[in-house]
Protein backbone atom coordinates (compact mmCIF):
# COMPACT_ATOMS: atom_id res chain seq x y z
CA UNK A 1 0.00 0.00 0.00
CA UNK A 2 2.85 2.37 0.89
CA UNK A 3 4.69 1.54 -2.35
CA UNK A 4 1.51 2.18 -4.37
CA UNK A 5 1.02 5.61 -2.79
CA UNK A 6 4.67 6.43 -3.42
CA UNK A 7 4.32 5.44 -7.12
CA UNK A 8 1.13 7.47 -7.50
CA UNK A 9 2.79 10.48 -5.95
CA UNK A 10 5.77 10.10 -8.27
CA UNK A 11 3.47 9.87 -11.31
CA UNK A 12 1.56 12.96 -10.17
CA UNK A 13 4.78 14.96 -9.86
CA UNK A 14 5.95 13.72 -13.28
CA UNK A 15 2.66 14.68 -14.87
CA UNK A 16 2.80 18.09 -13.25
CA UNK A 17 6.25 18.65 -14.63
CA UNK A 18 5.10 17.68 -18.13
CA UNK A 19 1.98 19.85 -17.99
CA UNK A 20 3.35 22.93 -16.23
CA UNK A 21 6.82 23.15 -17.71
CA UNK A 22 6.39 21.47 -21.09
CA UNK A 23 8.63 18.53 -20.30
CA UNK A 24 9.98 16.95 -23.47
CA UNK A 25 10.12 13.24 -24.25
CA UNK A 26 13.90 13.09 -23.77
CA UNK A 27 13.63 14.65 -20.33
CA UNK A 28 10.83 12.26 -19.45
CA UNK A 29 12.99 9.29 -20.45
CA UNK A 30 15.84 10.66 -18.29
CA UNK A 31 13.49 11.06 -15.38
CA UNK A 32 12.28 7.50 -15.85
CA UNK A 33 15.80 6.09 -15.83
CA UNK A 34 16.59 8.06 -12.67
CA UNK A 35 13.49 6.61 -11.06
CA UNK A 36 14.58 3.07 -11.98
CA UNK A 37 18.09 3.68 -10.57
CA UNK A 38 16.73 4.92 -7.25
CA UNK A 39 14.40 1.94 -6.98
CA UNK A 40 17.26 -0.45 -7.69
CA UNK A 41 19.42 1.15 -4.97
CA UNK A 42 16.56 0.89 -2.52
CA UNK A 43 16.15 -2.82 -3.22
CA UNK A 44 19.90 -3.45 -2.68
CA UNK A 45 19.86 -1.45 0.59
CA UNK A 46 16.84 -3.28 1.92
CA UNK A 47 18.39 -6.64 1.04
CA UNK A 48 21.64 -5.71 2.84
CA UNK A 49 19.81 -4.58 5.97
CA UNK A 50 17.60 -7.63 6.06
CA UNK A 51 20.63 -9.89 5.62
CA UNK A 52 22.53 -8.14 8.47
CA UNK A 53 19.47 -8.25 10.72
CA UNK A 54 18.60 -11.85 9.94
CA UNK A 55 22.08 -13.24 10.57
CA UNK A 56 22.75 -13.91 14.25
CA UNK A 57 26.02 -13.41 16.10
CA UNK A 58 28.17 -16.44 16.90
CA UNK A 59 27.90 -15.68 20.64
CA UNK A 60 25.03 -14.32 22.67
CA UNK A 61 25.28 -10.55 23.20
CA UNK A 62 24.28 -10.84 26.84
CA UNK A 63 27.11 -13.29 27.52
CA UNK A 64 29.46 -10.30 27.71
CA UNK A 65 29.74 -7.58 30.35
CA UNK A 66 28.54 -4.15 29.24
CA UNK A 67 31.18 -2.40 31.37
CA UNK A 68 34.42 -4.32 30.80
CA UNK A 69 33.40 -6.30 27.71
CA UNK A 70 34.71 -9.60 29.09
CA UNK A 71 32.96 -12.93 28.66
CA UNK A 72 30.71 -13.97 31.56
CA UNK A 73 30.94 -17.65 32.38
CA UNK A 74 27.81 -19.71 31.91
CA UNK A 75 27.53 -20.57 35.60
CA UNK A 76 28.57 -17.11 36.80
CA UNK A 77 25.96 -14.70 38.04
CA UNK A 78 25.25 -11.62 35.95
CA UNK A 79 23.26 -8.53 36.84
CA UNK A 80 20.75 -6.68 34.70
CA UNK A 81 20.84 -2.89 34.56
CA UNK A 82 17.03 -2.69 34.47
CA UNK A 83 16.75 -4.12 37.99
CA UNK A 84 19.92 -2.63 39.55
CA UNK A 85 19.43 1.13 39.79
CA UNK A 86 22.25 1.47 42.31
CA UNK A 87 24.65 -0.04 39.80
CA UNK A 88 23.53 2.49 37.17
CA UNK A 89 24.09 5.34 39.62
CA UNK A 90 27.56 4.06 40.53
CA UNK A 91 28.42 3.67 36.82
CA UNK A 92 27.42 7.27 36.11
CA UNK A 93 29.28 8.64 39.15
CA UNK A 94 32.48 6.72 38.38
CA UNK A 95 32.74 7.10 34.60
CA UNK A 96 30.71 10.31 34.15
CA UNK A 97 28.61 8.40 31.58
CA UNK A 98 25.12 6.96 31.51
CA UNK A 99 24.07 3.44 30.52
CA UNK A 100 23.20 3.73 26.82
CA UNK A 101 21.64 1.73 23.98
CA UNK A 102 19.80 -0.74 26.23
CA UNK A 103 17.01 -0.91 23.64
CA UNK A 104 19.43 -2.07 20.92
CA UNK A 105 20.11 -5.70 20.08
CA UNK A 106 23.87 -5.06 19.66
CA UNK A 107 24.48 -3.78 23.24
CA UNK A 108 24.82 -6.08 26.29
CA UNK A 109 22.19 -5.69 29.02
CA UNK A 110 24.16 -7.22 31.92
CA UNK A 111 27.20 -6.58 34.09
CA UNK A 112 29.60 -9.13 35.48
CA UNK A 113 29.88 -9.63 39.23
CA UNK A 114 33.37 -8.14 39.48
CA UNK A 115 32.36 -4.82 37.87
CA UNK A 116 29.16 -4.61 39.92
CA UNK A 117 30.81 -5.29 43.27
CA UNK A 118 33.72 -2.90 42.61
CA UNK A 119 31.53 -0.03 41.43
CA UNK A 120 29.03 -0.34 44.26
CA UNK A 121 31.81 -0.60 46.85
CA UNK A 122 33.42 2.55 45.48
CA UNK A 123 30.03 4.25 45.48
CA UNK A 124 29.65 3.41 49.19
CA UNK A 125 32.98 5.09 49.95
CA UNK A 126 35.25 2.06 50.17
CA UNK A 127 38.77 2.22 48.75
CA UNK A 128 37.98 0.23 45.64
CA UNK A 129 38.77 1.14 42.04
CA UNK A 130 38.30 -0.31 38.60
CA UNK A 131 41.25 -1.52 36.55
CA UNK A 132 40.35 1.10 33.95
CA UNK A 133 38.91 4.62 33.99
CA UNK A 134 37.15 4.34 30.63
CA UNK A 135 34.56 1.58 30.05
CA UNK A 136 33.76 -0.11 26.77
CA UNK A 137 31.71 2.04 24.44
CA UNK A 138 29.29 0.09 22.24
CA UNK A 139 28.22 1.12 18.74
CA UNK A 140 26.23 -0.65 16.05
CA UNK A 141 28.47 -3.03 14.04
CA UNK A 142 28.53 -2.81 10.26
CA UNK A 143 29.15 -6.51 9.58
CA UNK A 144 29.58 -9.88 11.29
CA UNK A 145 33.03 -10.58 9.84
CA UNK A 146 35.45 -8.05 11.30
CA UNK A 147 33.32 -5.44 13.10
CA UNK A 148 31.06 -7.54 15.33
CA UNK A 149 32.60 -7.96 18.78
CA UNK A 150 30.38 -10.95 19.58
CA UNK A 151 31.47 -12.79 16.43
CA UNK A 152 35.20 -11.97 16.60
CA UNK A 153 35.70 -12.95 20.26
CA UNK A 154 35.84 -16.70 20.71
CA UNK A 155 35.39 -17.71 24.39
CA UNK A 156 35.70 -21.42 23.52
CA UNK A 157 39.49 -21.08 23.15
CA UNK A 158 39.88 -20.48 26.86
CA UNK A 159 41.50 -23.27 28.90
CA UNK A 160 41.80 -23.77 32.63
CA UNK A 161 45.06 -23.30 34.49
CA UNK A 162 47.54 -20.53 35.27
CA UNK A 163 49.41 -20.81 31.98
CA UNK A 164 46.28 -21.11 29.84
CA UNK A 165 45.86 -18.65 27.01
CA UNK A 166 43.35 -15.97 27.89
CA UNK A 167 40.54 -14.74 25.71
CA UNK A 168 41.58 -11.95 23.38
CA UNK A 169 39.33 -8.89 23.42
CA UNK A 170 40.13 -6.75 20.35
CA UNK A 171 39.39 -3.09 19.71
CA UNK A 172 36.92 -2.72 16.85
CA UNK A 173 35.19 0.30 15.32
CA UNK A 174 32.02 -0.84 17.05
CA UNK A 175 33.65 -1.05 20.50
CA UNK A 176 36.96 0.31 21.76
CA UNK A 177 38.99 0.72 24.93
CA UNK A 178 42.23 2.34 26.05
CA UNK A 179 44.74 -0.45 25.26
CA UNK A 180 45.83 1.25 22.02
CA UNK A 181 47.36 4.20 23.84
CA UNK A 182 48.57 2.43 26.98
CA UNK A 183 51.34 0.82 24.94
CA UNK A 184 52.92 4.22 24.31
CA UNK A 185 53.64 4.66 28.05
CA UNK A 186 56.18 3.02 30.34
CA UNK A 187 56.47 3.15 34.11
CA UNK A 188 59.97 3.08 35.60
CA UNK A 189 61.37 4.35 38.91
CA UNK A 190 58.06 5.91 39.91
CA UNK A 191 57.69 7.83 36.63
CA UNK A 192 55.11 6.99 33.96
CA UNK A 193 56.25 8.56 30.69
CA UNK A 194 55.61 8.41 26.95
CA UNK A 195 58.14 6.13 25.25
CA UNK A 196 57.22 7.10 21.67
CA UNK A 197 55.95 10.64 21.16
CA UNK A 198 55.83 10.42 17.36
CA UNK A 199 53.98 7.12 17.52
CA UNK A 200 51.45 8.59 19.95
CA UNK A 201 50.75 11.48 17.59
CA UNK A 202 50.34 9.05 14.69
CA UNK A 203 47.93 6.85 16.67
CA UNK A 204 45.82 9.88 17.56
CA UNK A 205 45.87 11.06 13.96
CA UNK A 206 47.54 14.48 14.22
CA UNK A 207 50.90 15.61 12.77
CA UNK A 208 53.86 15.76 15.13
CA UNK A 209 55.26 19.27 14.60
CA UNK A 210 57.28 20.28 17.71
CA UNK A 211 57.19 23.99 16.83
CA UNK A 212 53.37 23.96 17.14
CA UNK A 213 53.45 22.70 20.75
CA UNK A 214 54.89 23.88 24.06
CA UNK A 215 55.87 21.71 27.02
CA UNK A 216 54.24 22.60 30.33
CA UNK A 217 55.90 21.21 33.47
CA UNK A 218 54.29 21.75 36.85
CA UNK A 219 53.40 19.96 40.05
CA UNK A 220 50.28 19.90 42.18
CA UNK A 221 49.86 18.73 45.75
CA UNK A 222 49.53 15.18 44.44
CA UNK A 223 51.74 14.68 41.39
CA UNK A 224 54.37 16.04 38.99
CA UNK A 225 53.25 16.34 35.37
CA UNK A 226 54.70 17.14 31.95
CA UNK A 227 52.05 18.09 29.39
CA UNK A 228 52.14 19.21 25.77
CA UNK A 229 49.98 22.30 25.09
CA UNK A 230 49.04 23.27 21.55
CA UNK A 231 49.94 26.80 20.45
CA UNK A 232 46.58 28.41 19.88
CA UNK A 233 44.84 25.76 22.01
CA UNK A 234 43.22 24.10 19.00
CA UNK A 235 43.98 20.61 20.34
CA UNK A 236 43.63 19.43 23.95
CA UNK A 237 46.48 18.86 26.36
CA UNK A 238 48.55 15.72 25.78
CA UNK A 239 50.11 14.23 28.95
CA UNK A 240 53.64 12.90 28.46
CA UNK A 241 54.81 12.20 32.02
CA UNK A 242 53.19 11.69 35.41
CA UNK A 243 54.59 10.82 38.82
CA UNK A 244 53.44 10.88 42.41
CA UNK A 245 56.84 9.76 43.70
CA UNK A 246 59.15 12.42 42.28
CA UNK A 247 59.51 15.76 44.00
CA UNK A 248 59.68 19.12 42.27
CA UNK A 249 63.46 19.63 42.13
CA UNK A 250 66.30 19.85 39.64
CA UNK A 251 67.05 16.11 39.53
CA UNK A 252 63.42 15.14 38.92
CA UNK A 253 62.95 17.69 36.12
CA UNK A 254 66.17 16.56 34.46
CA UNK A 255 65.03 12.93 34.65
CA UNK A 256 61.65 13.77 33.06
CA UNK A 257 63.22 15.63 30.14
CA UNK A 258 65.76 12.88 29.51
CA UNK A 259 63.11 10.14 29.39
CA UNK A 260 61.03 12.23 26.98
CA UNK A 261 64.09 12.78 24.71
CA UNK A 262 63.68 16.53 24.92
CA UNK A 263 66.81 17.24 22.88
CA UNK A 264 65.20 15.52 19.89
CA UNK A 265 62.05 17.65 19.92
CA UNK A 266 63.23 20.90 21.60
CA UNK A 267 59.75 22.15 22.48
CA UNK A 268 59.45 25.64 24.00
CA UNK A 269 58.95 25.18 27.75
CA UNK A 270 56.55 27.07 29.99
CA UNK A 271 55.94 26.94 33.74
CA UNK A 272 56.03 29.08 36.84
CA UNK A 273 59.24 30.89 37.78
CA UNK A 274 60.13 28.24 40.35
CA UNK A 275 60.15 25.70 37.51
CA UNK A 276 62.10 28.09 35.31
CA UNK A 277 64.78 28.23 37.99
CA UNK A 278 65.14 24.43 37.88
CA UNK A 279 65.32 24.44 34.07
CA UNK A 280 68.24 26.88 33.97
CA UNK A 281 69.97 25.42 37.04
CA UNK A 282 69.43 28.37 39.38
CA UNK A 283 69.16 28.26 43.14
CA UNK A 284 65.63 28.28 44.57
CA UNK A 285 64.12 30.44 47.26
CA UNK A 286 64.57 34.16 47.94
CA UNK A 287 67.88 34.82 46.18
CA UNK A 288 69.69 37.99 45.19
CA UNK A 289 69.67 37.33 41.41
CA UNK A 290 66.43 35.41 40.68
CA UNK A 291 65.97 36.63 37.09
CA UNK A 292 67.17 34.23 34.38
CA UNK A 293 67.49 37.04 31.80
CA UNK A 294 69.45 39.70 33.68
CA UNK A 295 71.31 40.38 36.93
CA UNK A 296 68.41 42.15 38.63
CA UNK A 297 69.13 42.70 42.33
CA UNK A 298 65.99 41.68 44.19
CA UNK A 299 67.24 43.21 47.43
CA UNK A 300 67.97 46.71 46.10
CA UNK A 301 64.49 48.06 46.86
CA UNK A 302 65.49 51.69 46.31
CA UNK A 303 66.47 51.00 42.68
CA UNK A 304 63.57 48.79 41.60
CA UNK A 305 61.21 51.38 40.12
CA UNK A 306 64.06 53.73 39.13
CA UNK A 307 66.41 51.45 37.22
CA UNK A 308 64.87 49.64 34.28
CA UNK A 309 68.00 48.35 32.52
CA UNK A 310 70.13 45.76 34.31
CA UNK A 311 73.27 43.87 33.19
CA UNK A 312 72.39 40.99 30.91
CA UNK A 313 72.98 37.50 32.22
CA UNK A 314 75.59 36.00 29.88
CA UNK A 315 75.94 32.28 30.39
CA UNK A 316 75.16 30.26 33.48
CA UNK A 317 78.39 29.64 35.34
CA UNK A 318 78.05 27.37 38.35
CA UNK A 319 78.83 29.18 41.58
CA UNK A 320 78.12 32.70 40.29
CA UNK A 321 74.94 34.78 40.45
CA UNK A 322 72.91 32.02 42.14
CA UNK A 323 73.63 29.40 39.46
CA UNK A 324 73.81 25.99 41.13
CA UNK A 325 73.57 23.39 38.33
CA UNK A 326 74.04 22.99 34.61
CA UNK A 327 71.09 24.38 32.59
CA UNK A 328 68.72 21.77 31.20
CA UNK A 329 66.93 24.06 28.74
CA UNK A 330 68.21 27.10 26.89
CA UNK A 331 66.95 30.44 28.17
CA UNK A 332 65.70 31.34 24.68
CA UNK A 333 63.38 28.29 24.72
CA UNK A 334 61.55 29.40 27.86
CA UNK A 335 58.22 31.20 27.46
CA UNK A 336 56.85 33.87 29.78
CA UNK A 337 53.98 32.57 31.97
CA UNK A 338 51.21 35.21 31.71
CA UNK A 339 48.89 33.47 34.18
CA UNK A 340 51.48 33.40 36.97
CA UNK A 341 52.42 37.01 36.25
CA UNK A 342 48.74 37.92 36.58
CA UNK A 343 48.60 36.12 39.93
CA UNK A 344 51.76 37.92 41.03
CA UNK A 345 50.33 41.35 40.18
CA UNK A 346 47.19 40.60 42.14
CA UNK A 347 49.26 39.38 45.07
CA UNK A 348 51.31 42.59 45.30
CA UNK A 349 48.20 44.76 45.00
CA UNK A 350 46.35 43.00 47.85
CA UNK A 351 49.42 42.95 50.09
CA UNK A 352 49.70 46.72 49.68
CA UNK A 353 46.13 47.27 50.94
CA UNK A 354 45.67 48.32 54.57
CA UNK A 355 44.25 45.38 56.51
CA UNK A 356 41.80 47.62 58.35
CA UNK A 357 40.51 49.24 55.15
CA UNK A 358 36.95 48.64 53.86
CA UNK A 359 38.35 47.10 50.67
CA UNK A 360 40.25 44.43 52.61
CA UNK A 361 37.20 43.65 54.74
CA UNK A 362 35.18 43.34 51.54
CA UNK A 363 37.62 40.72 50.21
CA UNK A 364 37.13 38.62 53.35
CA UNK A 365 33.36 38.75 52.90
CA UNK A 366 33.62 38.21 49.15
CA UNK A 367 35.67 35.01 49.60
CA UNK A 368 34.21 33.44 52.79
CA UNK A 369 35.82 30.03 52.14
CA UNK A 370 39.28 31.57 51.73
CA UNK A 371 41.33 31.84 54.92
CA UNK A 372 42.35 35.23 56.21
CA UNK A 373 46.01 34.22 56.01
CA UNK A 374 45.71 33.59 52.27
CA UNK A 375 43.94 36.91 51.74
CA UNK A 376 46.67 38.74 53.65
CA UNK A 377 49.30 37.01 51.50
CA UNK A 378 47.35 37.82 48.33
CA UNK A 379 47.12 34.17 47.26
CA UNK A 380 44.34 33.81 44.70
CA UNK A 381 43.63 31.56 41.72
CA UNK A 382 42.51 32.53 38.23
CA UNK A 383 38.72 32.11 38.69
CA UNK A 384 38.82 34.14 41.91
CA UNK A 385 40.60 36.99 40.14
CA UNK A 386 37.98 36.98 37.37
CA UNK A 387 35.25 37.10 39.98
CA UNK A 388 36.67 40.10 41.84
CA UNK A 389 37.42 41.84 38.54
CA UNK A 390 33.71 41.72 37.69
CA UNK A 391 32.70 43.26 41.02
CA UNK A 392 31.39 46.83 40.79
CA UNK A 393 31.36 47.40 44.54
CA UNK A 394 35.05 46.69 45.21
CA UNK A 395 36.51 49.72 43.32
CA UNK A 396 34.20 52.06 45.22
CA UNK A 397 35.78 50.99 48.52
CA UNK A 398 39.31 51.94 47.41
CA UNK A 399 40.95 55.32 47.97
CA UNK A 400 42.17 57.47 45.09
CA UNK A 401 45.61 55.89 44.67
CA UNK A 402 44.34 52.35 45.18
CA UNK A 403 41.55 52.86 42.66
CA UNK A 404 43.96 54.14 40.02
CA UNK A 405 46.21 51.13 40.57
CA UNK A 406 43.23 48.77 40.41
CA UNK A 407 41.89 50.21 37.15
CA UNK A 408 45.33 50.15 35.55
CA UNK A 409 45.78 46.52 36.67
CA UNK A 410 42.49 45.58 35.00
CA UNK A 411 43.58 47.38 31.83
CA UNK A 412 46.85 45.41 31.68
CA UNK A 413 45.07 42.09 32.26
CA UNK A 414 42.51 42.74 29.51
CA UNK A 415 44.76 44.59 27.07
CA UNK A 416 48.04 42.68 27.38
CA UNK A 417 47.95 39.49 29.44
CA UNK A 418 44.82 38.13 27.73
CA UNK A 419 43.96 36.91 24.25
CA UNK A 420 44.53 40.30 22.64
CA UNK A 421 47.37 42.77 22.72
CA UNK A 422 46.38 46.41 22.45
CA UNK A 423 48.48 48.75 20.36
CA UNK A 424 49.15 50.92 23.44
CA UNK A 425 50.16 47.99 25.65
CA UNK A 426 53.43 49.69 26.62
CA UNK A 427 51.51 52.69 27.89
CA UNK A 428 49.14 50.46 29.85
CA UNK A 429 52.02 48.63 31.54
CA UNK A 430 53.85 51.88 32.28
CA UNK A 431 50.77 53.45 33.89
CA UNK A 432 50.21 50.38 36.04
CA UNK A 433 53.81 50.37 37.26
CA UNK A 434 53.62 54.07 38.13
CA UNK A 435 50.39 53.52 40.08
CA UNK A 436 51.88 50.50 41.84
CA UNK A 437 54.84 52.62 42.88
CA UNK A 438 52.60 55.35 44.30
CA UNK A 439 50.46 52.78 46.12
CA UNK A 440 53.55 51.21 47.68
CA UNK A 441 53.50 47.83 45.98
CA UNK A 442 56.72 45.90 46.26
CA UNK A 443 58.44 44.87 43.01
CA UNK A 444 58.59 41.10 42.85
CA UNK A 445 60.17 39.00 40.10
CA UNK A 446 56.86 38.90 38.20
CA UNK A 447 56.50 42.68 38.33
CA UNK A 448 60.13 43.02 37.26
CA UNK A 449 59.43 40.99 34.10
CA UNK A 450 56.91 43.62 33.00
CA UNK A 451 59.24 46.45 34.01
CA UNK A 452 62.45 45.27 32.32
CA UNK A 453 61.63 42.50 29.82
CA UNK A 454 58.44 43.56 28.07
CA UNK A 455 59.95 42.61 24.71
CA UNK A 456 60.19 38.92 25.74
CA UNK A 457 56.41 38.43 25.72
CA UNK A 458 54.55 36.85 22.79
CA UNK A 459 52.08 38.89 20.75
CA UNK A 460 49.09 36.70 21.68
CA UNK A 461 49.68 35.59 25.25
CA UNK A 462 46.36 33.76 25.37
CA UNK A 463 47.57 31.32 22.69
CA UNK A 464 50.84 30.66 24.60
CA UNK A 465 49.52 30.77 28.15
CA UNK A 466 50.04 28.06 30.75
CA UNK A 467 46.39 28.35 31.78
CA UNK A 468 45.46 25.33 29.66
CA UNK A 469 48.03 23.31 31.57
CA UNK A 470 46.57 24.43 34.89
CA UNK A 471 43.15 23.24 33.71
CA UNK A 472 44.74 19.88 32.94
CA UNK A 473 45.37 19.49 36.69
CA UNK A 474 41.61 19.56 37.26
CA UNK A 475 40.84 17.19 34.37
CA UNK A 476 43.34 14.51 35.38
CA UNK A 477 42.33 14.75 39.04
CA UNK A 478 39.22 12.66 38.31
CA UNK A 479 41.37 9.91 36.82
CA UNK A 480 43.73 10.03 39.82
CA UNK A 481 40.78 9.60 42.18
CA UNK A 482 39.47 6.63 40.20
CA UNK A 483 42.81 4.82 40.15
CA UNK A 484 43.51 5.59 43.85
CA UNK A 485 47.26 5.08 43.79
CA UNK A 486 47.50 2.77 40.78
CA UNK A 487 48.96 5.48 38.54
CA UNK A 488 50.26 3.48 35.60
CA UNK A 489 50.17 3.23 31.83
CA UNK A 490 46.45 2.43 31.81
CA UNK A 491 45.55 5.74 33.43
CA UNK A 492 47.50 7.71 30.84
CA UNK A 493 45.99 5.67 28.03
CA UNK A 494 42.51 6.13 29.49
CA UNK A 495 42.90 9.90 29.59
CA UNK A 496 44.01 10.18 25.95
CA UNK A 497 41.34 7.74 24.84
CA UNK A 498 38.69 9.83 26.67
CA UNK A 499 39.73 12.90 24.66
CA UNK A 500 39.11 11.05 21.41
CA UNK A 501 35.91 9.50 22.69
CA UNK A 502 34.47 12.87 23.73
CA UNK A 503 35.14 14.32 20.27
CA UNK A 504 32.44 11.96 18.96
CA UNK A 505 28.93 13.33 18.65
CA UNK A 506 27.74 10.41 20.79
CA UNK A 507 29.83 11.48 23.79
CA UNK A 508 30.06 15.25 23.66
CA UNK A 509 30.83 17.03 26.91
CA UNK A 510 28.89 20.03 28.15
CA UNK A 511 32.06 21.90 29.13
CA UNK A 512 34.08 24.01 26.73
CA UNK A 513 37.12 21.73 26.71
CA UNK A 514 38.71 21.19 23.31
CA UNK A 515 39.01 17.64 21.97
CA UNK A 516 40.36 15.91 18.89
Amino acid sequence: MTERLRNNDFKTKEAGLRGDYGLKRGAADSLGSMRATIAEKRRHLCCAKSKMASKKCKNNVNSFCYICGEFIKVRAKKFSFSTNLKLCEAYKAYFNLTIRSQDKIWAPKFSCGNCKNTLEAWYRGEKKCMKFAVPRIWREPTNHINDCYFCVVDPRKRRAGKNAKKIEYPDLPSTTRHEIFSGFFTKEDGLCYCNDVKGLFAAIGIPCVPSEWRLFIDSSTRSLKAVLLHNGNTFPSLPLAHSVMLKENYESIKMVLQTLKYEEYAWPVIGDFKMVGFLVGMQGGYTKYPCYLCLWDSRADTLHYKQQSWPERIGFQIGKHNVQNEPIVKADDILMPPLHIKLGLMKQFVKALRQDSPAFEYLKRFFPKLSEAKIKAGIFVGPQIKKIMASEEFPELLNTYEKQAWLSLKAVIHGFLGNKKDTNYKELVSNMLDNFKVMGCRMSLKVHMLHAHLDQFKDNLGAYSEEQGERFHQDVMDFEQRYQGQYNENMMGDYIWSLIRESSYLHRRKTKIVHF
